[in-house]
């Protein structure tokens, strides 16, 4: 008896050998397991100082065609998370790819830089020499033929990606009568909208829709000063509003930036222009319409702020609202004043810990699925 249950003891223990069903020998030889996404971004983001943090909310504009000691500095002592490019940062196409790719591999950060560039069409493009520039928007809308809106944002996006970027800031999403604008008609400019979202998803490129809750009823430059647009909320959400709302329920939040204008729009907030205003970014933006991706501000170096507040206080204002990225495209002391107000402020607790990781978050989250070559 004692002799066949030790047989059958001995061949349990060698069937379960070679299953790798039982004991330490199946746990240690089970492959580890995969992080999610989101696990990956929570171990960067608690890896990250206080400073490194701060750094990734702020976006600028640099000098020169080439890396430099003040650049670096930029992107060494503080962090910044992202580097907008202008046409006096950009003489060729050979040129434009190194500086991207010296930005890049010279930054030292624990995630990719955001590269941006505002290759809209029409009026506002960058390297003409050596990117084809694309039509305007007004042109586009008026052939009546949406798929076009696709190529283009699918031939501008892969233009893009070949020097390197992986942020355009467009397409424009305002609803007007004029070149930057798809459409005067509301739903004629969020089909056109869709599409060139469309094309620039399918060049892997990150967009930004411009200029939130829409500027196209506007009379004064925001480069010039503030001003005001007095529709009511209904009249809104009717018609300016209509091409963010459609993106915002067919788009995944990661894939794009919602970039917020400097005007005021009395019926949201009396007192703020969007920027700066938390009735409008958190209450309206991301509470009512859900919104769940990057808001980022207009140049806060635009007249429309920089005649009325200190540089020190925009950064903070900003993201107190709901922001999770200052552009700030010019000067070197300006963009380093914005950190420094932000710096100080999670610092002595005026804007929480808790805030500066959510919008780092999504900041990560958005690098890891678009910032890879």
């Amino acid at each position: 008896m004692m002799k066949w249950k030790k047989s059958l003891a001995l061949l349990t223990a060698a069937l379960c050998f070679l299953s790798l069903g039982c004991g330490s020998s199946a746990q240690q030889s089970a492959a580890p397991k995969e992080k999610t996404l989101d696990e990956q971004v929570d171990e960067i983001v608690d890896s990250m100082t206080t400073t490194e943090k701060v750094g990734q909310m702020v976006m600028i504009g640099i000098q020169g065609t080439e890396v430099s000691d003040d650049s670096l500095y930029m992107l060494h002592q503080y962090h910044m998370g992202g580097v907008i490019l202008f046409d006096r940062n950009m003489k060729s196409a050979e040129q434009t790819q190194k500086l991207i790719s010296d930005l890049q591999g010279q930054a030292e950060q624990k995630v990719p830089l955001f590269i941006g560039v505002d290759e809209e069409g029409g009026p506002v493009v960058r390297g003409k020499d050596f990117i084809k520039p694309p039509a305007s928007e007004q042109a586009i809308g008026q052939t009546g033929k949406v798929p076009r809106a696709e190529e283009s944002a699918r031939q501008t996006g892969e233009q893009l990606k070949k020097l390197g970027f992986n942020v355009n800031f467009a397409p424009v999403a305002d609803v007007g009568n004029y070149k930057r604008s798809f459409s005067p008609d509301a739903e004629q400019a969020a089909k056109f909208v869709q599409a060139a979202t469309q094309g620039y998803e399918e060049a892997h490129m990150m967009y930004a829709l411009k200029h939130f809750p829409g500027i196209g009823r506007g009379t004064v430059d925001s480069h010039d000063d503030i001003s005001a647009i007095n529709a009511s909320k209904e009249d809104l959400l009717a018609k300016d509003i209509v091409p963010f709302k459609s993106i915002i329920e067919q788009r995944q939040p990661e894939d794009y930036f919602i970039l917020v204008s400097h005007l005021k729009y009395p019926a949201l907030d009396a007192q703020n222009p969007a920027s700066l205003s938390k009735a409008i970014q958190t209450d309206f933006l991301r509470g009512e319409l859900g919104y769940h991706g990057l808001i980022i501000t207009d140049d806060v170096e635009m007249g429309a702020l920089a005649k009325h507040y200190s540089f020190r206080e925009l950064g903070v204002r900003a993201v107190e609202a709901g922001s999770d990225i200052v552009l700030v495209c010019h000067e070197y002391p300006h963009e380093t004043d914005v950190y420094l107000g932000l710096l100080d402020a999670v610092n002595d607790g005026t804007i929480p810990m808790e805030r500066i990781n959510e919008s780092v978050h999504r900041i990560v989250k958005a690098k890891l699925l678009h910032t890879k070559s």
